[in-house]
């Protein structure tokens, strides 16, 4: 293992090594990263969707996380394609998905979603009618005050929405679920102290501002029992804001994750726009390291990888030190459906490289 072009098959096959959970069992440890690709017509999942993740299942990853599906909450959405994942035409598309994939080993989760304050005010959204909704109304990339503060019922309800949304993918037979808690979406919004101004119980410290993301994961668990696995996606970052944080030291990381374990997060997907970068000065962990160091629990690691031919000599010594679990691709996939497998194969330069047009088009 010397360079990103010519990688021993020994030196990459932790990559292709089974993980073990005692709630999910996965024959790789690639994971499809959850990538918006707004496809479905009016929010309804199509066959066309059910080839896209099929292939990719056929080609040596472990799991796939699907791209963010919105919850039954009237104002979860910001774009008629966004797949729902409530009703009984959306919900028949994602059991044909969910199926389509288990004709392979790879297994599937969906990404529950609710966009927050991230929702447009022009007509366009789903429900054009109801106004966005968040912590303190606060839009995630202006930082400007344009709606009223969610009521405690408005956030009683959203938390129910979630229960519900989860109950359903157990009920379709996906093998779990992840929870939207990144990138400055709803409960992104409540943990972070930029769009969180709220005085009660859910904002304030940090232990306040995770209290909405601990009921919503409380509820989950309670909906879905003990044995059903749940993953948590977090992230410092968020869309037009690189450089936030929700944590500056460990210990305010800490105090987020900690709370987020005991309440029945089985893994942390933690996502970071480069998967080897340091989450704090003075240590090299990064974030998917601080977390797993933090709680014990498992951890994906994501952001760049396989993009730009970035060398994964970094990724494979935090495998071997026990510092991340899995490992989740992202654009690369989107270019080449068989991307793990050629790059198992020691195929790298058969490729095909991300273009922005491989946004376009649901290959």
């Amino acid at each position: 293992m010397h360079t990103n072009t010519a990688l021993a098959l020994r030196d990459i096959e932790i990559l292709f090594s089974p993980f073990r959970h005692r709630k999910i069992n996965l024959t790789t440890r690639l994971v499809m990263a959850p990538m918006t690709r707004n496809f479905a017509a009016d929010g309804i999942p199509t066959p066309d969707m059910a080839d896209y993740y099929r292939r990719r299942a056929e080609n040596e990853l472990g799991l796939i996380i699907t791209e963010g599906a919105v919850i039954d909450d009237p104002a979860s959405a910001a774009d008629p394609d966004t797949p729902r994942f409530y009703g009984g035409a959306a919900l028949r598309g994602w059991k044909h998905i969910c199926r389509s994939v288990h004709t392979t080993d790879c297994k599937i989760i969906p990404q529950l979603w609710h966009v927050g304050m991230a929702r447009p005010t022009d007509g366009s959204a789903p429900n054009p009618q109801e106004p966005p909704i968040g912590p303190s109304g606060i839009h995630p990339q202006t930082l400007q005050q344009v709606a009223a503060p969610m009521s405690k019922n408005r956030i009683h309800e959203v938390v129910a929405s979630y229960a519900r949304a989860a109950a359903n993918a157990r009920r379709l037979g996906f093998d779990g679920v992840e929870i939207q808690g990144a990138h400055g979406f709803l409960i992104d919004q409540f943990l972070w102290a930029a769009t969180n101004h709220r005085t009660d119980e859910y904002g304030g410290d940090l232990p306040r501002r995770v209290r909405f993301a601990t009921e919503v994961v409380q509820a989950v668990r309670k909906a879905v029992g003990r044995h059903f696995p749940i993953l948590f996606r977090l992230s410092q970052w968020k869309i037009e804001h690189y450089d936030a944080c929700i944590a500056h030291t460990p210990e305010e990381l800490a105090e987020i994750v900690q709370p987020l374990s005991e309440a029945g997060v089985d893994i942390f997907d933690c996502s970071t726009r480069f998967y080897d970068e340091p989450a704090f000065a003075g240590s090299p962990l990064t974030l998917a390291g601080w977390v797993r160091h933090i709680t014990g629990k498992p951890t994906i690691g994501v952001g760049a990888v396989g993009v730009e031919r970035a060398s994964v000599l970094p990724l494979l010594e935090q495998m071997n030190a026990q510092q991340l679990d899995l490992i989740a691709i992202g654009r690369a996939l989107l270019a080449d459906y068989a991307w793990a497998h050629k790059f198992h194969l020691g195929q790298e330069r058969s490729i095909a490289p991300f273009t922005q047009h491989s946004l376009g088009r649901l290959l």
